[in-house]
């Protein structure tokens, strides 16, 4: 790491703030992976200030207030929803270009790469994704359904009043491959590939969606703009996530490419049947199948229909686990691509 670390000038630190200079922002990324991983989301700090997330979030609900309205038609709130969700991104990259413009006026360098890595670091939720995960561990361990209940309650869409013990693991189990996707692997290719305006923007999106992008009688209309462009974010990265999954358990891993090439398409996501079917592979078990959300089943088809359906709090724990070791394979690509660019091979 220390020869990667001396490579790579100020200039090139510099360069990954803009939308060009691969080396530097695979560098970047390294490091705010890292640093997600070890700090997180520290509570501390964002009760004195709003997390990038809320700010995300007051925005979408403006724009829900101002277009998702009854006395709109169902088209009408249709287009309003596509302007939205136009003029959100919009907003989010005139705030990256604002962020951009205070980096490069900035006179020390320094500063400028070590407030990259923060701003990239927070806007990847690694830690936070796993934190939330294993709050269900402790009733799960302890046969206490209600507070297991409540806990997957906190990271899931689906009604949790119906389900068992193995029901929540598999939830959970779920939650941390699509997750793995959607606050890891997703904005940090979005980074790599544009910068900073790439993960601005992608947050925003991928935000957008989790509040408005519902097939309810609410957000079925002014939502469709948020979901589809979601959907579009996250169809090469959910696939690149899968794989990674896939090549965390070696011995499992044509199995678990077979297995998501055959079931991924059965979910209701065009993209989260990616990395849950390699996750279910991998850890033998099935996933996904009917689901309720709240008064509404889905008709999803399971994934690995041949694995277990008891899944508990030890597959809980593998799965993060192998979230972890699917997040450096990874970082060991960002690793190869600084040392080709760099022409040390």
């Amino acid at each position: 790491m220390s020869s990667i670390i001396n490579h790579i000038t100020i200039d090139h630190i510099m360069a990954g703030i803009v939308p060009h200079g691969i080396e530097a922002r695979c560098l970047i990324l390294i490091l705010a992976i890292i640093v997600d991983g070890l700090i997180g989301d520290p509570e501390w700090v964002w009760r004195r200030i709003p997390h990038p997330a809320v700010l995300f979030g007051r925005a979408i609900l403006a724009a829900d207030n101002w277009g998702n309205k009854r006395v709109f038609s169902g088209v009408g709130r249709r287009l309003r929803g596509i302007v939205a969700i136009a003029a959100l991104v919009m907003v989010a990259g005139l705030v990256a270009s604002g962020i951009m413009a205070a980096l490069t006026f900035t006179p020390n360098p320094w500063v400028v790469a070590v407030l990259t890595v923060i701003l990239v670091a927070i806007l990847l939720a690694g830690r936070s994704l796993n934190d939330h995960v294993r709050r269900v561990l402790p009733a799960l361990q302890n046969n206490d359904l209600g507070g297991a209940r409540h806990a997957i309650s906190m990271i899931v869409g689906r009604n949790p009043n119906h389900l068992d013990a193995a029901a929540i693991s598999r939830a959970a189990i779920e939650t941390t491959a699509e997750n793995l996707s959607d606050g890891v692997i997703a904005p940090a290719m979005f980074y790599l590939a544009f910068g900073l305006p790439g993960i601005i923007i992608y947050k925003m999106i991928n935000t957008a969606d989790s509040m408005i992008g519902y097939k309810s009688k609410t957000y079925y209309a002014f939502g469709t703009g948020a979901a589809r462009l979601d959907d579009l974010a996250n169809f090469i990265p959910a696939r690149i996530t899968a794989v990674l999954i896939a090549l965390a358990r070696p011995s499992k891993t044509i199995a678990a490419i077979a297995v998501m090439w055959r079931d991924a398409s059965g979910h209701r996501s065009p993209n989260a049947g990616w990395p849950e079917s390699a996750m279910a592979a991998v850890l033998g078990l099935s996933l996904g199948g009917a689901r309720r959300y709240g008064a509404r089943m889905s008709n999803d088809k399971a994934l690995n229909l041949n694995g277990r359906r008891d899944a508990n709090a030890d597959d809980i724990i593998l799965g993060l686990t192998v979230m972890w070791q699917a997040i450096a394979i990874f970082i060991a690509i960002l690793i190869g691509i600084i040392l080709i660019g760099g022409g040390l091979f």
